[in-house]
Protein backbone atom coordinates (compact mmCIF):
# COMPACT_ATOMS: atom_id res chain seq x y z
CA UNK A 1 0.00 0.00 0.00
CA UNK A 2 1.28 3.38 -1.17
CA UNK A 3 0.70 7.20 -0.10
CA UNK A 4 1.42 10.09 -1.73
CA UNK A 5 2.90 13.38 0.00
CA UNK A 6 3.23 16.99 -1.57
CA UNK A 7 6.02 18.81 -0.24
CA UNK A 8 6.07 22.63 -1.08
CA UNK A 9 8.84 24.90 -0.31
CA UNK A 10 9.76 28.70 -1.18
CA UNK A 11 13.00 29.35 -3.03
CA UNK A 12 14.04 32.78 -4.39
CA UNK A 13 9.84 33.94 -4.13
CA UNK A 14 9.47 30.14 -6.20
CA UNK A 15 7.38 27.48 -5.45
CA UNK A 16 8.76 24.10 -6.07
CA UNK A 17 7.05 20.55 -6.16
CA UNK A 18 8.63 17.73 -5.04
CA UNK A 19 7.11 14.12 -4.75
CA UNK A 20 8.03 12.02 -2.13
CA UNK A 21 6.91 7.94 -1.37
CA UNK A 22 5.99 6.54 1.70
CA UNK A 23 5.97 2.53 1.76
CA UNK A 24 4.08 0.59 4.26
CA UNK A 25 5.94 -2.57 5.54
CA UNK A 26 5.82 -4.65 8.58
CA UNK A 27 8.06 -5.79 10.72
CA UNK A 28 7.65 -9.75 9.59
CA UNK A 29 8.50 -8.44 5.83
CA UNK A 30 12.17 -7.22 6.92
CA UNK A 31 13.80 -10.41 8.24
CA UNK A 32 14.59 -12.79 6.18
CA UNK A 33 12.95 -15.97 5.31
CA UNK A 34 16.61 -18.33 6.04
CA UNK A 35 17.46 -15.90 8.99
CA UNK A 36 18.34 -18.53 12.28
CA UNK A 37 15.72 -16.81 14.72
CA UNK A 38 12.59 -18.44 12.55
CA UNK A 39 14.12 -21.37 13.18
CA UNK A 40 14.85 -21.19 16.69
CA UNK A 41 11.46 -19.83 17.16
CA UNK A 42 9.87 -23.44 14.96
CA UNK A 43 12.35 -25.61 17.39
CA UNK A 44 11.92 -24.00 20.69
CA UNK A 45 8.14 -24.54 21.80
CA UNK A 46 7.25 -21.01 23.58
CA UNK A 47 3.86 -21.66 24.55
CA UNK A 48 5.40 -24.37 26.96
CA UNK A 49 7.99 -21.94 28.93
CA UNK A 50 5.73 -18.80 28.90
CA UNK A 51 3.40 -21.24 30.78
CA UNK A 52 6.51 -21.92 33.77
CA UNK A 53 7.23 -18.14 33.35
CA UNK A 54 4.03 -16.75 34.63
CA UNK A 55 4.97 -17.91 37.91
CA UNK A 56 7.23 -14.82 38.34
CA UNK A 57 5.30 -12.49 35.87
CA UNK A 58 4.68 -9.04 38.57
CA UNK A 59 2.22 -6.90 39.03
CA UNK A 60 4.37 -3.94 37.44
CA UNK A 61 5.02 -6.78 34.15
CA UNK A 62 8.53 -4.86 34.04
CA UNK A 63 7.76 -1.87 32.31
CA UNK A 64 4.74 -3.55 30.37
CA UNK A 65 7.52 -5.67 28.18
CA UNK A 66 6.01 -9.05 29.82
CA UNK A 67 8.75 -12.11 31.27
CA UNK A 68 7.96 -14.00 28.17
CA UNK A 69 9.39 -10.90 25.82
CA UNK A 70 12.13 -10.51 28.14
CA UNK A 71 13.11 -14.31 28.65
CA UNK A 72 13.92 -14.03 24.54
CA UNK A 73 16.10 -10.93 25.14
CA UNK A 74 17.75 -13.29 27.47
CA UNK A 75 18.41 -16.13 25.19
CA UNK A 76 19.65 -13.59 22.27
CA UNK A 77 21.99 -12.37 25.23
CA UNK A 78 23.47 -15.56 25.82
CA UNK A 79 23.44 -16.50 21.80
CA UNK A 80 25.83 -13.19 21.00
CA UNK A 81 27.67 -12.70 23.76
CA UNK A 82 26.28 -9.68 24.80
CA UNK A 83 26.74 -7.67 28.32
CA UNK A 84 23.52 -5.81 29.42
CA UNK A 85 24.55 -2.72 27.55
CA UNK A 86 25.46 -4.57 24.37
CA UNK A 87 21.87 -6.50 24.54
CA UNK A 88 20.10 -2.73 24.86
CA UNK A 89 21.62 -1.61 21.26
CA UNK A 90 21.26 -4.78 19.84
CA UNK A 91 17.57 -5.22 20.22
CA UNK A 92 16.92 -1.47 19.68
CA UNK A 93 19.12 -1.42 16.42
CA UNK A 94 18.53 -5.27 14.70
CA UNK A 95 14.93 -5.63 12.78
CA UNK A 96 15.67 -9.38 13.47
CA UNK A 97 15.83 -9.28 17.44
CA UNK A 98 12.70 -7.27 17.68
CA UNK A 99 10.93 -9.87 15.77
CA UNK A 100 12.58 -12.47 18.02
CA UNK A 101 11.48 -11.01 21.36
CA UNK A 102 8.06 -10.07 19.78
CA UNK A 103 8.92 -6.10 20.21
CA UNK A 104 6.95 -3.83 17.04
CA UNK A 105 9.03 -1.76 14.54
CA UNK A 106 8.27 1.51 16.34
CA UNK A 107 8.26 0.04 19.63
CA UNK A 108 10.35 1.06 22.69
CA UNK A 109 13.14 -1.65 23.82
CA UNK A 110 14.44 -2.37 27.20
CA UNK A 111 17.29 -0.49 29.06
CA UNK A 112 19.89 -2.45 30.18
CA UNK A 113 19.02 -2.22 33.64
CA UNK A 114 16.07 -4.40 33.05
CA UNK A 115 17.68 -7.73 32.12
CA UNK A 116 20.00 -7.95 35.50
CA UNK A 117 16.55 -7.86 37.18
CA UNK A 118 14.48 -10.18 35.16
CA UNK A 119 17.51 -12.88 35.56
CA UNK A 120 16.81 -12.60 39.38
CA UNK A 121 13.66 -12.95 39.04
CA UNK A 122 13.10 -16.15 37.07
CA UNK A 123 16.47 -17.43 38.95
CA UNK A 124 18.59 -20.70 38.46
CA UNK A 125 15.51 -22.80 40.23
CA UNK A 126 13.10 -21.57 37.36
CA UNK A 127 15.44 -21.68 34.51
CA UNK A 128 16.25 -25.57 35.71
CA UNK A 129 12.51 -26.29 35.20
CA UNK A 130 12.31 -24.40 31.88
CA UNK A 131 16.21 -26.38 30.86
CA UNK A 132 14.21 -29.91 31.83
CA UNK A 133 11.02 -28.20 29.50
CA UNK A 134 13.40 -27.50 26.72
CA UNK A 135 15.21 -31.15 26.79
CA UNK A 136 11.68 -33.32 27.48
CA UNK A 137 10.53 -31.40 23.74
CA UNK A 138 14.40 -32.87 22.11
CA UNK A 139 13.36 -36.20 23.52
CA UNK A 140 9.34 -36.21 22.51
CA UNK A 141 10.54 -35.64 18.55
CA UNK A 142 13.38 -38.07 18.99
CA UNK A 143 16.27 -35.56 18.71
CA UNK A 144 17.92 -37.22 22.29
CA UNK A 145 18.20 -40.09 23.89
CA UNK A 146 19.91 -41.48 26.60
CA UNK A 147 21.49 -45.07 24.77
CA UNK A 148 24.65 -43.43 24.77
CA UNK A 149 26.52 -40.65 26.51
CA UNK A 150 29.62 -38.82 26.98
CA UNK A 151 30.69 -37.41 30.11
CA UNK A 152 33.24 -34.63 30.58
CA UNK A 153 34.12 -31.75 33.09
CA UNK A 154 36.05 -28.47 31.79
CA UNK A 155 37.69 -25.62 33.97
CA UNK A 156 36.31 -21.95 34.42
CA UNK A 157 38.19 -19.18 35.69
CA UNK A 158 36.55 -16.78 38.16
CA UNK A 159 39.19 -14.21 38.24
CA UNK A 160 42.90 -13.89 36.12
CA UNK A 161 45.05 -13.27 39.12
CA UNK A 162 44.54 -13.09 42.81
CA UNK A 163 46.64 -10.00 44.02
CA UNK A 164 44.35 -8.43 46.06
CA UNK A 165 43.25 -11.48 47.83
CA UNK A 166 47.08 -12.04 48.52
CA UNK A 167 47.64 -8.54 49.67
CA UNK A 168 44.48 -9.24 51.89
CA UNK A 169 45.41 -12.36 53.28
CA UNK A 170 48.91 -10.75 54.68
CA UNK A 171 46.95 -8.19 56.39
CA UNK A 172 45.40 -10.47 58.26
CA UNK A 173 48.54 -12.42 58.62
CA UNK A 174 47.31 -15.75 56.74
CA UNK A 175 50.30 -17.85 55.97
CA UNK A 176 49.17 -19.36 52.78
CA UNK A 177 46.22 -18.32 50.21
CA UNK A 178 44.65 -22.17 49.72
CA UNK A 179 40.66 -23.00 49.70
CA UNK A 180 40.38 -22.55 53.30
CA UNK A 181 41.58 -19.31 53.55
CA UNK A 182 40.26 -17.86 50.10
CA UNK A 183 36.41 -17.34 51.46
CA UNK A 184 38.07 -15.08 53.75
CA UNK A 185 39.11 -12.80 51.47
CA UNK A 186 38.47 -13.29 48.32
CA UNK A 187 35.38 -11.27 46.30
CA UNK A 188 33.96 -14.58 45.21
CA UNK A 189 33.73 -16.84 47.65
CA UNK A 190 31.97 -19.72 46.42
CA UNK A 191 35.35 -20.20 43.92
CA UNK A 192 38.07 -22.24 44.62
CA UNK A 193 41.27 -23.48 43.68
CA UNK A 194 41.33 -26.26 41.08
CA UNK A 195 44.19 -28.78 39.30
CA UNK A 196 44.18 -30.31 36.49
CA UNK A 197 46.93 -33.11 35.80
CA UNK A 198 49.07 -32.35 38.93
CA UNK A 199 50.68 -28.61 37.78
CA UNK A 200 47.56 -26.84 35.79
CA UNK A 201 46.05 -24.38 38.51
CA UNK A 202 43.10 -22.47 38.21
CA UNK A 203 40.96 -20.50 40.48
CA UNK A 204 37.16 -20.74 40.16
CA UNK A 205 34.51 -23.12 38.98
CA UNK A 206 34.35 -26.70 37.12
CA UNK A 207 31.46 -27.43 34.42
CA UNK A 208 30.17 -31.34 34.69
CA UNK A 209 28.36 -32.19 30.70
CA UNK A 210 26.79 -35.03 29.89
CA UNK A 211 26.43 -35.10 25.80
CA UNK A 212 23.89 -37.20 23.66
CA UNK A 213 26.04 -39.65 21.67
CA UNK A 214 23.63 -39.81 19.52
CA UNK A 215 22.98 -36.18 18.30
CA UNK A 216 25.32 -34.12 20.02
CA UNK A 217 22.84 -32.83 22.34
CA UNK A 218 23.88 -31.66 25.94
CA UNK A 219 21.08 -33.39 28.05
CA UNK A 220 22.77 -32.40 31.75
CA UNK A 221 24.72 -29.36 33.04
CA UNK A 222 25.96 -28.75 36.36
CA UNK A 223 28.91 -26.22 37.94
CA UNK A 224 30.54 -26.87 40.93
CA UNK A 225 33.10 -25.41 42.48
CA UNK A 226 36.92 -26.08 40.64
CA UNK A 227 38.29 -28.34 43.97
CA UNK A 228 35.39 -31.24 43.33
CA UNK A 229 36.61 -33.80 41.51
CA UNK A 230 35.38 -34.88 38.17
CA UNK A 231 34.31 -37.84 39.39
CA UNK A 232 32.30 -36.16 42.38
CA UNK A 233 30.69 -33.82 40.03
CA UNK A 234 29.63 -36.86 37.96
CA UNK A 235 26.48 -37.55 40.01
CA UNK A 236 25.14 -34.16 38.88
CA UNK A 237 24.98 -35.33 35.45
CA UNK A 238 24.65 -38.94 35.57
CA UNK A 239 21.75 -39.69 33.11
CA UNK A 240 19.35 -42.35 33.92
CA UNK A 241 20.21 -45.13 31.66
CA UNK A 242 22.04 -46.57 29.22
CA UNK A 243 26.21 -46.64 28.60
CA UNK A 244 28.62 -44.04 29.92
CA UNK A 245 31.75 -43.41 28.13
CA UNK A 246 34.25 -40.79 30.54
CA UNK A 247 37.60 -40.22 30.30
CA UNK A 248 40.41 -41.23 33.38
CA UNK A 249 38.59 -38.80 35.87
CA UNK A 250 35.85 -41.05 36.62
CA UNK A 251 37.59 -44.51 37.07
CA UNK A 252 37.42 -44.00 40.80
CA UNK A 253 34.59 -45.41 43.55
CA UNK A 254 32.68 -42.18 43.53
CA UNK A 255 32.01 -42.18 39.99
CA UNK A 256 31.16 -46.18 40.01
CA UNK A 257 28.55 -45.42 43.22
CA UNK A 258 26.97 -42.60 41.15
CA UNK A 259 26.47 -45.22 38.09
CA UNK A 260 25.69 -47.68 40.24
CA UNK A 261 22.67 -45.75 41.55
CA UNK A 262 21.17 -44.88 38.09
CA UNK A 263 21.77 -48.47 36.72
CA UNK A 264 24.01 -47.36 33.90
CA UNK A 265 27.03 -48.90 32.61
CA UNK A 266 30.14 -46.87 32.94
CA UNK A 267 32.98 -47.13 30.18
CA UNK A 268 35.89 -45.14 32.01
CA UNK A 269 39.56 -45.12 30.68
CA UNK A 270 41.62 -46.59 33.75
CA UNK A 271 44.47 -45.01 34.79
CA UNK A 272 48.02 -46.97 33.55
CA UNK A 273 48.63 -48.04 36.97
CA UNK A 274 45.67 -49.93 37.74
CA UNK A 275 46.30 -53.59 37.55
CA UNK A 276 42.93 -54.49 35.58
CA UNK A 277 43.36 -51.62 32.32
CA UNK A 278 42.90 -53.09 29.22
CA UNK A 279 44.72 -50.61 26.57
CA UNK A 280 42.68 -51.87 23.71
CA UNK A 281 39.44 -51.50 25.37
CA UNK A 282 40.63 -48.03 26.37
CA UNK A 283 41.99 -47.27 22.98
CA UNK A 284 38.75 -48.14 21.91
CA UNK A 285 36.84 -46.10 24.30
CA UNK A 286 39.11 -42.91 23.21
CA UNK A 287 38.00 -43.38 19.46
CA UNK A 288 34.35 -43.21 20.90
CA UNK A 289 34.60 -40.19 23.22
CA UNK A 290 37.06 -37.93 20.47
CA UNK A 291 34.35 -36.65 18.41
CA UNK A 292 32.64 -34.73 21.32
CA UNK A 293 35.47 -33.17 23.13
CA UNK A 294 34.94 -30.32 20.41
CA UNK A 295 31.84 -29.27 22.39
CA UNK A 296 34.28 -27.64 25.12
CA UNK A 297 36.92 -26.68 22.71
CA UNK A 298 34.65 -23.21 21.69
CA UNK A 299 33.75 -22.63 25.30
CA UNK A 300 34.15 -19.18 26.92
CA UNK A 301 36.37 -20.26 30.37
CA UNK A 302 36.08 -16.85 32.15
CA UNK A 303 32.83 -16.78 33.94
CA UNK A 304 31.09 -13.45 34.03
CA UNK A 305 29.78 -13.63 37.65
CA UNK A 306 30.21 -14.51 41.00
CA UNK A 307 28.66 -17.27 42.80
CA UNK A 308 27.42 -20.60 41.68
CA UNK A 309 24.04 -19.52 41.31
CA UNK A 310 24.64 -17.25 38.89
CA UNK A 311 27.25 -18.90 36.67
CA UNK A 312 24.21 -22.20 36.74
CA UNK A 313 21.97 -19.90 35.44
CA UNK A 314 24.67 -18.56 32.65
CA UNK A 315 25.40 -22.20 31.75
CA UNK A 316 21.66 -23.20 31.42
CA UNK A 317 21.67 -20.22 28.84
CA UNK A 318 24.15 -21.55 26.78
CA UNK A 319 23.18 -24.86 26.81
CA UNK A 320 20.07 -23.73 25.74
CA UNK A 321 21.64 -21.78 23.14
CA UNK A 322 24.37 -24.38 22.31
CA UNK A 323 21.38 -26.98 21.66
CA UNK A 324 18.93 -24.89 19.22
CA UNK A 325 22.04 -24.06 17.23
CA UNK A 326 23.09 -27.60 17.07
CA UNK A 327 19.09 -28.67 16.89
CA UNK A 328 19.18 -26.32 13.67
CA UNK A 329 21.92 -27.94 11.66
CA UNK A 330 20.20 -31.25 12.75
CA UNK A 331 16.89 -29.95 11.26
CA UNK A 332 18.13 -29.13 8.30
Amino acid sequence: MRRRRYNLEKESGVINMSLSQVTMVSLEELVSEKHQYRKFKELFNFKEVNTELKSVESAANYKGYGVDRLFKCLLLQFMEDLSDRELERYIGDSNAAKWFCDFSLTESTPDHTVFSKIRTKIGTSKLSKIFSIFRDQLRSKGYMSEVFTFVDASHLISKANLWEERDASRKKKLDKLNNEVLPKVARDKQARIGCKGGNKFWYGYKKHVSVDMQSGLINKVAITAANVTDAQGFKHVVPSQGAVYADKGYCTASAKIAAKSKGVHLGAIKKNNMKDKNFDLDKYYTKLRSPFERIFSQDNKRVRYVGIAKNQFATFMNTICFNLKRLCVLAS
